[in-house]
């Protein structure tokens, strides 16, 4: 609790009030394992293509230049990793999250194995136990995946540049996951203050009508005062922020941006 006060009042949070961190809501966020670990990350700069500056795909734990996805990946890790005797948490165990989380089945084979679609970096996510889809529980409303955005624009991917064969490999995966049905919440069907279901430290993606991208962006889902807002590594603050508005402005100010995806890490 004293973690979250600290770094909570170092942040400049625009229009909120400091007054909306009230005692209690402190309290019952630092009860939430995910949320309170993220906390931790707050103000560490937002840095684009983190895991793109070695030409051999191995597994990079920056944990002081993060993009929206590392950022939620060490968190989710952080929090299901224990604490060791000295109170600090288990690098080993850390590590083996990350990975797990980061790669198709937890094994390093190449650029290619990263899970650079959401949907499968979910998908896989799921598989080992890591998270569950609570969307799924409580939306009835689904959509399509699109997949083919870095295919079709590979000049942006330092490895898909001038790299057939990985070209090739990332076609077969799009193609894979092209079309796959997934439980969303449309804009239209999430309120300013949230829904009940949706819990502080659920991971939170944004579906997206972008062709051939699934998710355009994701973070943390964090309650205060009744507004649910979102705990993020900001490519516009250039900084791990929690948004100045809701989740649902988020929305609206994003035409491209079609609703939210939720998860939930599984406790072990």
């Amino acid at each position: 609790m004293n973690l979250l006060k600290k770094k909570i009042s170092l942040m400049l949070f625009g229009t909120l009030s400091a007054t909306l961190f009230s005692a209690q809501t402190l309290a019952q966020n630092a009860a939430n394992d995910v949320l309170t670990n993220a906390v931790t990350y707050l103000d560490v700069p937002y840095v684009a293509g983190v895991l793109d500056q070695n030409d051999k795909e191995e597994l990079v734990l920056n944990t002081d230049e993060l993009d929206c996805t590392t950022f939620v990946e060490y968190s989710i890790a952080l929090s299901l990793a224990p604490v060791k005797e000295n109170n600090y948490k288990d690098e080993e165990v850390f590590a083996d999250y990350v990975q797990k989380l980061r790669y198709r089945d937890g094994k390093i084979d190449g650029y290619t194995s990263r899970l650079h679609y959401m949907t499968e970096w979910a998908q896989n996510a799921i598989k080992e136990g890591i998270l569950e889809d609570v969307t799924a529980l409580n939306s009835k409303r689904t959509t399509q995946v699109q997949a083919g955005y870095m295919t079709a624009h590979s000049n942006l991917y330092p490895h898909l540049a001038n790299n057939e064969q990985n070209v090739e490999k990332m076609r077969a995966i799009e193609q894979r996951i092209n079309g796959t049905t997934v439980h969303y919440v449309p804009t239209s069907n999430l309120p300013n203050d949230g829904l009940d279901w949706i819990r502080d430290g659920d991971i939170i993606m944004f579906t997206t009508n972008e062709p051939g991208l699934d998710v355009a962006h994701m973070g943390l889902a964090f309650n205060i005062s009744g507004k649910l807002t979102l705990m993020h590594a900001s490519s516009i603050e250039k900084r791990v922020v929690v948004s100045r508005i809701t989740i649902k402005k988020m929305l609206e100010d994003n035409p491209k941006w079609t609703g939210i995806r939720v998860l939930r890490v599984v406790k072990h």
